[in-house]
Formats: structure tokens, sequence, C-alpha cells
């Protein structure tokens, strides 16, 4: 749009070449005067009765009146450019400059959605490894809970139901196990798709994101200085002011000139005898339109109302945003910290529940119940980091930064 604006600016340059074939007088007259070929004879002075004998007036001189076929060639370059159009193209290109600002900003916005995107699909992928972890952790304690079961069961401590127990409880882990690698490979295949890396075969630990403790009203007047988006609309509103400006090039006058040069002949030809050229300057000024103008002028104008409103209005979004973000973050981070005393009390529990199984205070309904309490928290645990992450790096987007 911007070179368009441009262009118009420079002007045009065309060149034409018009072949035409007719027996009109007018035509074939006018083709002779633009070639420089008119001769008297073409008015049919031959035709004149020069004794006097006769009045030469009331003759219809053939040669004029039924001339023989003629063919022209036109050939010309003509240039035309405006000199003014009422500032119409200055706030044209100002506009389209004004745009291709707003749209840069708003593709780093995206931009930024996207390395979140990113990071939410490699930390994803992170938590189901650890989740395969964990499991697998799991299935060797359950799988050593069916060996000593089973070993009781034959020394004629225990019954046949905490063999079978420890057995279902153990297939169960193994579902599990099936059920992590699967959302392991499809984070994976998620983070190839939208790395178009397809080299991708694993991944480390979690990436971390940091955020500083800052009061909300710092964080909130940062997002508004920082933000693409804000930026974005705010040249939006420029551009619909430039609009108004565009709109009213009506009330002023257009100038405009054009050059010409170019050829007349009855074959192609550029000799210089048959050329000729052509400067017109012209100027045009509308006085009644039926109101079409003022009502464009009315309609931008709204318009730019509309965008300045919706402009306040983001601004106090952004704010809201920010400050949800932020007590998304500190809410995170107790859970994150509960669920990590959660997990090592409830690993002590378990390992307290194997030693009292291993000496037959506690049934094998208990153990494994302890066991799933573990695995729970555990995954809790695990998810916890993820979110907090998760929140962090949201917070960070929404002040504008980058990760």
């Amino acid at each position: 749009d911007l070179q368009e604006a441009k262009g118009y600016s420079y002007g045009e340059l065309i060149l034409s070449e018009n072949i035409s074939r007719t027996n009109h007088p007018g035509y074939v007259f006018g083709m002779k005067m633009a070639s420089g070929e008119a001769t008297f004879g073409d008015f049919g002075f031959d035709e004149f009765d020069m004794t006097g004998a006769t009045n030469p007036l009331p003759i219809a001189p053939k040669r004029l009146n039924d001339p023989e076929s003629r063919t022209n060639f036109e050939t010309k370059a003509t240039y035309k450019v405006p000199l003014f159009t009422g500032y119409k193209l200055d706030n044209g290109k100002k506009m389209a400059k004004l745009q291709v600002m707003a749209k840069t900003a708003l593709y780093n916005f995206d931009e930024k959605k996207l390395t979140l995107e990113v990071l939410k699909a490699y930390n994803g992928a992170v938590a189901a490894k650890e989740f395969i972890k964990a499991t697998q952790k799991a299935k060797k304690a359950t799988n050593s809970y069916v060996h000593f079961a089973s070993e009781l069961f034959n020394e004629g401590l225990v019954t046949n139901i905490d063999v079978k127990q420890a057995q279902v409880y153990d297939m169960g882990v193994e579902s599990n196990m099936i059920e992590a690698q699967n959302r392991y490979d499809l984070a994976l295949s998620y983070l190839k798709f939208l790395t178009a890396d397809s080299s991708i075969s694993d991944i480390n630990n979690f990436y971390i994101i940091q955020t500083k403790s800052t009061p909300l009203k710092v964080l909130q007047q940062k997002g508004l200085n920082n933000r693409e988006d804000i930026q974005w609309m705010q040249l939006n509103t420029k551009t619909l002011q430039s609009k108004v400006d565009f709109e009213s090039s009506v009330k002023y006058p257009t100038i405009g000139a054009q050059l010409e040069y170019g050829f007349n002949d009855n074959s192609f030809n550029i000799n210089s005898d048959h050329d000729y050229y052509m400067a017109a300057l012209g100027i045009s000024y509308t006085l009644f339109d039926g109101g079409t103008s003022s009502s464009k002028i009315q309609k931008a104008k709204i318009e730019h109302k509309q965008a300045l409103d919706y402009f306040e209005y983001m601004q106090d979004g952004i704010k809201l945003e920010i400050e949800k973000n932020y007590l998304t973050v500190e809410a995170k981070q107790k859970i994150y910290t509960q669920k990590q005393k959660a997990r090592a009390l409830a690993q002590e529990v378990l390992e307290q529940s194997k030693q009292m199984y291993q000496n037959q205070l506690i049934n094998m309904s208990e153990l494994l119940t302890q066991q799933a309490n573990e695995q729970k928290a555990n995954a809790e645990a695990i998810m916890a980091k993820y979110e907090l992450n998760l929140a962090q790096a949201i917070l960070k987007i929404s002040l504008g930064e980058e990760l």
C-alpha cells in the first residue's frame, strides 16, 4: 500500500501505439492535419473554376467529402503527474506508513505469543517425561509388592487376596506408563510441528521462567509502555485520524499536468517531420457532490472516535490482564510450595507403610492406598511446576517482554 501511494506521486508514463483505418471525412482530414500532410488539394481547391465563370462557393469538394481510406499510425508517449491533490496523496502515504509500523508491531506481538506456545509444548513434553519417570519408579515399587506378597503367601502369612491386589495395581501402573509415553510422544510431535524441526528426538529439563518481585502498578505501567498490541492500536488510531484528513482533501482543488510527445503518419514512422508535442495543466474543484464527501468525512471521524474509545478500553483490559496474571503467579507459587511438601510427606508415609506391611501391621489395601497417594502427590507436584512456569511466562508476555 505504501509503494502504491508513493507510485501515484511519481505519476505515470505511458507508451502507446494506435493504428486506425477509416474513410470518414473528418477523421481522414484530421489524420492528415496531425501528420502535417494536408494540402490545399484536400480542401478541394483543384475543383475550383479559376476562370470565375461560376461561383465556387456552392461546389462540394469531392476529395474533402469523400476521401480515400487512410491508415493512420499514432505513436506517442504520455506522462501524467498530479501536482496537488488537496493533500490526499500525502495523507495516503502517511496512512500507509503508519500501517506498516502497526503491522510490524502486531507481527512482533504474534511472534512473542508463538514463543509462549513453543514454551508450553516444550515444558509439556518435559512434564510428560517426568510422568514417565515417576510411573517407572512406581512400577518398580508395585513389582516388589507382588514379589513380597507372593513370598508372604507362600509362607502362609497372608492370603491370596494380597497377591491379587498387588497384581491388579501393578497392571494399572503399567497402563499408566503406556499413557504417559503416549502423552510424551504427542507433546514431542506438537513441538516438532511448532518449530518445523522434525529432527527433535528428546528434551531436557523444564525451561524455567523467572519473574522479579515488583509492585503491581509498576508492572501495569510497564505493560502499557512495552506491549506491541498497544502500539498497534495506537498507530491504528493515528491512521484513522489521517483518514479524516484524507477524506477532507475534497475541500481543496486538484492540479495535474500532462506532457505528450508523439508521431502521426500513414505508416509506422518516428520521423521528426510528423511529430508533435502537447503540454497541459488542469485545475479542478468540486463545488457540489450531493453531500457524499461530507458523509465520508463524517464516517471517518466516527471510525476515529471508535478507535480512540477502543484504545482506552484496551488499556484498561491490559491492566486487568496483568493483574490477573500477577495474582495467578502468586497463587501458583504457593500451590507449588504446598505440592512439594505434600510429595515429600507422601513419600515418607509410603516408606513407613512399606515397613508396616512387612511387619504385617497393615494389609495390602492400605499399602496400595498409600502408593496411590504418593503417585498422585508426585503427579500434582510435576503439574504444579509446569503451571507455575507457564503462569510466569504468561505474565512476562503480558508485560511485553520476551521469553
